[in-house]
């Protein structure tokens, strides 16, 4: 069967054949043909579209919103070539027996208990500076021998260069590759509650792990979980922090490191995390990149929070000891002998209301200025004593090293 002519006359050289339509009509549709030709456009003359070639089709991009990761994909690629895990050991002497209990028959059951074992330990870090790698005071306590591994496996050799306890930080030198680049590090003050936070680390042994939570809070005083011993602000996050995360960094949406992962409650409350705020962080480096102890400024006193509402319990209680003024401020409950507080002339039952003309509202708010101040100049504070107001000079002493 043969094609139709005009269809032919796409594909050979056929002439075509005599207008097709007929008629008194012929010409009225002519003029109608070309009348609606001469008012489209140039392209729509065309026959047949001019396609892409099939090569062209094939290497086009997807849609951005197809290609593109998310934010924390993005955040976590700046940030995690700078996160090393840390591996420790450390020599632990062996727990010895009772003498009266060392017979040959426990010797074999048990073996010569004299001697030491290696204990060993991990957690991780971030690079901050070429060679330098920030991290956990306890992760690198009495240690033996540091093992830092990089995010691309290579494993080198770390040596603490300083630590401080009192703010759970410490700083590990390394032969660090050309190629190693330090973390860009934010700005802890410029935090939100409700801001991303990105937790990364090696959680128990798990290198480049990745948790995405917010900012639950700012400014929550360590000494409200139970360490005493420490002065810490920390920035309290619900991403997920376990062991192995201790110091490792916890970035923001742009990948920029915030705070120094250090902490995670277990039991009741499970499931927050508490990181070191990084411009804390950033100044305590500093000083123990030099090999140098960290100063911190301190008065001698013992101090409990006290609300207008306690002192009006207090004050009501016929067996009271002393009368307290009805006022929020930091409680003396204690002056230690030979510290600055004493020969400032403070007392207990003292309550201290403000500092370097800044209101303060409980011993966190204090612990605050005091850290702010500098060992040896003066201090003004503000004093409730009775019914008198006082204005009181102090000047901080360095904090001695505990033993």
């Amino acid at each position: 069967m043969s094609s139709p002519a005009h269809v032919r006359s796409c594909v050979d050289s056929t002439p075509a054949p005599p207008w097709p339509w007929a008629g008194p009509g012929r010409w009225l549709a002519l003029l109608l043909v070309i009348g609606l030709t001469l008012g489209l456009p140039s392209q729509a003359l065309a026959l047949t579209p001019e396609l892409p070639p099939a090569a062209a089709l094939a290497s086009a991009s997807p849609p951005a919103a197809a290609r593109a990761h998310n934010f924390v994909a993005e955040a976590a690629g700046r940030a995690s070539p700078s996160v090393v895990r840390i591996d420790t050991e450390r020599e632990v002497p062996r727990q010895a027996f009772d003498p009266a209990l060392l017979d040959p028959l426990l010797r074999d059951l048990f073996g010569d208990p004299a001697g030491s074992s290696r204990e060993r330990g991990q957690g991780s870090g971030v690079v901050i500076d070429a060679g330098l790698v920030l991290t956990n005071a306890h992760v690198v306590e009495r240690v033996d021998q540091v093992e830092v591994t990089l995010a691309d496996g290579r494993q080198l050799d770390g040596t603490v260069v300083g630590a401080d306890p009192v703010t759970d930080l410490a700083v590990v030198r390394i032969d660090a590759p050309r190629d190693l680049k330090a973390a860009p590090l934010g700005n802890s003050e410029a935090l939100e509650v409700g801001d991303w936070a990105i937790a990364l680390g090696s959680p128990y042994g798990l290198e480049r792990t990745v948790t995405l939570g917010i900012v639950s809070s700012l400014h929550r005083n360590i000494n409200s979980l139970g360490f005493a011993d420490k002065r810490l602000d920390l920035i309290q996050t619900d991403a997920a922090i376990n062991p192995g995360n201790s110091g490792g960094p916890l970035i923001n949406a742009a990948g920029e490191v915030i705070g120094i992962n250090t902490l995670v409650r277990s039991g009741p409350g499970a499931g927050l995390g508490f990181a070191i705020p990084i411009n804390l962080a950033r100044g305590v480096a500093d000083q123990l990149r030099t090999g140098a102890d960290v100063v911190h400024p301190y008065l001698g006193l013992q101090l409990v929070p006290l609300t207008a509402r306690r002192a009006r319990e207090n004050n009501r209680d016929p067996e009271a000891v002393l009368q307290l003024p009805e006022r929020d401020g930091a409680l003396v409950q204690r002056v230690l002998q030979g510290s600055p507080a004493e020969s400032a002339g403070l007392r207990r039952g003292d309550l201290v209301v403000a500092a370097a003309d800044h209101p303060v509202v409980d011993p966190a708010a204090l612990l605050q200025r005091v850290e702010a101040s500098s060992v040896g100049e003066a201090l003004p504070l503000k004093v409730v004593r009775g019914n008198r107001e006082l204005q009181l000079s102090i000047r901080p002493a360095a904090l001695p090293r505990a033993s």
